[in-house]
Protein backbone atom coordinates (compact mmCIF):
# COMPACT_ATOMS: atom_id res chain seq x y z
CA UNK A 1 0.00 0.00 0.00
CA UNK A 2 1.36 3.39 -1.03
CA UNK A 3 2.37 5.87 1.87
CA UNK A 4 -0.59 8.72 1.72
CA UNK A 5 -0.12 12.11 3.12
CA UNK A 6 -2.70 14.28 3.86
CA UNK A 7 -2.46 18.53 3.52
CA UNK A 8 -5.46 20.92 4.47
CA UNK A 9 -6.95 22.90 1.83
CA UNK A 10 -8.17 26.17 3.56
CA UNK A 11 -10.55 26.89 0.36
CA UNK A 12 -12.29 24.17 0.73
CA UNK A 13 -12.19 23.28 4.68
CA UNK A 14 -10.73 19.53 3.56
CA UNK A 15 -7.79 17.55 3.60
CA UNK A 16 -6.59 16.69 0.07
CA UNK A 17 -4.52 13.40 -0.28
CA UNK A 18 -1.07 13.32 -1.38
CA UNK A 19 0.86 10.53 -3.02
CA UNK A 20 4.90 11.06 -2.70
CA UNK A 21 6.37 10.60 -5.92
CA UNK A 22 9.14 7.87 -6.81
CA UNK A 23 11.74 10.94 -6.54
CA UNK A 24 10.57 12.30 -3.24
CA UNK A 25 10.56 9.03 -1.39
CA UNK A 26 14.19 7.92 -2.76
CA UNK A 27 15.32 11.40 -1.48
CA UNK A 28 13.58 10.12 1.65
CA UNK A 29 15.36 6.74 1.67
CA UNK A 30 18.94 7.98 1.09
CA UNK A 31 18.07 10.78 3.67
CA UNK A 32 17.80 8.08 6.47
CA UNK A 33 20.61 6.11 4.89
CA UNK A 34 22.84 8.91 5.32
CA UNK A 35 22.01 9.85 8.80
CA UNK A 36 21.80 6.25 9.85
CA UNK A 37 25.89 5.47 8.44
CA UNK A 38 27.17 8.88 10.25
CA UNK A 39 25.66 8.27 13.60
CA UNK A 40 26.84 4.53 13.41
CA UNK A 41 30.31 6.16 12.51
CA UNK A 42 29.94 8.67 15.11
CA UNK A 43 29.09 6.11 17.69
CA UNK A 44 31.92 3.94 16.42
CA UNK A 45 34.42 6.56 17.22
CA UNK A 46 33.37 7.55 20.54
CA UNK A 47 33.45 3.52 21.38
CA UNK A 48 36.93 3.51 20.46
CA UNK A 49 37.51 5.92 23.13
CA UNK A 50 35.43 4.53 25.71
CA UNK A 51 37.06 1.09 25.06
CA UNK A 52 40.59 2.62 24.86
CA UNK A 53 40.10 4.46 28.11
CA UNK A 54 38.63 0.90 29.64
CA UNK A 55 41.57 -0.91 28.40
CA UNK A 56 44.09 1.40 29.66
CA UNK A 57 43.00 1.77 33.19
CA UNK A 58 42.65 -1.93 33.45
CA UNK A 59 46.24 -2.28 32.07
CA UNK A 60 47.37 0.00 34.69
CA UNK A 61 45.86 -1.91 37.32
CA UNK A 62 47.36 -5.34 36.29
CA UNK A 63 51.11 -3.42 36.15
CA UNK A 64 50.29 -2.10 39.73
CA UNK A 65 49.96 -6.13 40.57
CA UNK A 66 46.15 -6.18 40.98
CA UNK A 67 45.47 -9.22 38.59
CA UNK A 68 42.09 -9.96 40.00
CA UNK A 69 41.08 -8.14 36.80
CA UNK A 70 42.30 -11.70 35.05
CA UNK A 71 40.37 -14.58 34.54
CA UNK A 72 40.86 -16.96 37.53
CA UNK A 73 41.37 -20.20 35.06
CA UNK A 74 44.46 -18.05 33.52
CA UNK A 75 45.95 -17.17 36.52
CA UNK A 76 45.47 -20.24 38.60
CA UNK A 77 48.96 -21.32 37.94
CA UNK A 78 51.13 -18.25 38.57
CA UNK A 79 52.85 -18.43 41.48
CA UNK A 80 52.66 -15.64 44.06
CA UNK A 81 56.21 -14.42 43.67
CA UNK A 82 55.69 -13.67 40.27
CA UNK A 83 52.54 -12.27 40.65
CA UNK A 84 54.10 -8.91 40.10
CA UNK A 85 56.10 -9.50 36.75
CA UNK A 86 52.92 -11.82 35.40
CA UNK A 87 50.91 -8.38 36.14
CA UNK A 88 53.35 -5.72 34.59
CA UNK A 89 53.66 -8.38 31.63
CA UNK A 90 50.09 -8.85 31.10
CA UNK A 91 49.24 -5.03 32.38
CA UNK A 92 51.83 -3.74 29.18
CA UNK A 93 50.05 -5.50 26.36
CA UNK A 94 46.90 -4.27 27.87
CA UNK A 95 48.12 -0.61 28.03
CA UNK A 96 49.46 -0.89 24.34
CA UNK A 97 46.21 -2.12 23.07
CA UNK A 98 44.30 1.05 24.73
CA UNK A 99 46.46 3.90 24.42
CA UNK A 100 46.90 2.14 20.42
CA UNK A 101 42.31 3.05 20.33
CA UNK A 102 42.84 5.92 22.34
CA UNK A 103 45.72 7.56 19.28
CA UNK A 104 43.29 6.12 16.57
CA UNK A 105 40.75 8.15 17.99
CA UNK A 106 42.55 11.27 17.78
CA UNK A 107 44.24 10.52 14.54
CA UNK A 108 40.67 9.74 12.97
CA UNK A 109 40.33 13.81 13.36
CA UNK A 110 42.77 14.02 10.64
CA UNK A 111 43.03 10.95 8.33
CA UNK A 112 40.86 7.87 8.75
CA UNK A 113 43.20 5.10 6.77
CA UNK A 114 45.79 5.97 10.05
CA UNK A 115 43.58 3.82 11.94
CA UNK A 116 44.49 0.72 10.56
CA UNK A 117 48.36 1.35 11.16
CA UNK A 118 47.65 2.51 14.19
CA UNK A 119 45.70 -0.45 16.11
CA UNK A 120 47.00 -3.50 14.45
CA UNK A 121 50.56 -3.15 15.23
CA UNK A 122 49.82 -2.08 18.31
CA UNK A 123 46.77 -4.93 18.97
CA UNK A 124 49.72 -7.71 18.13
CA UNK A 125 52.28 -6.46 19.91
CA UNK A 126 50.05 -5.70 22.65
CA UNK A 127 48.82 -9.52 21.95
CA UNK A 128 52.79 -10.95 22.34
CA UNK A 129 53.30 -9.32 25.97
CA UNK A 130 50.23 -10.98 26.88
CA UNK A 131 50.84 -14.34 25.86
CA UNK A 132 54.37 -13.74 27.04
CA UNK A 133 53.78 -13.07 30.32
CA UNK A 134 50.65 -16.23 30.12
CA UNK A 135 53.61 -18.73 28.79
CA UNK A 136 56.08 -17.65 31.09
CA UNK A 137 54.78 -17.41 34.36
CA UNK A 138 51.30 -19.37 33.63
CA UNK A 139 53.24 -21.95 32.14
CA UNK A 140 50.49 -22.50 29.20
CA UNK A 141 48.03 -20.22 27.91
CA UNK A 142 45.61 -21.68 30.11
Amino acid sequence: MRKVYYIYNPQTQTYDRIYPTVRQRALSILRRLFYGMGLGAGCFIVLLLIFGIFLSVLGILNIKGNISTIHSYNRRKVKEEDIPKYGKAVGTGTVIMGASLILAYFATFWNEAAIDYIIFPAITIGLAFILYGQIKYNHGIF
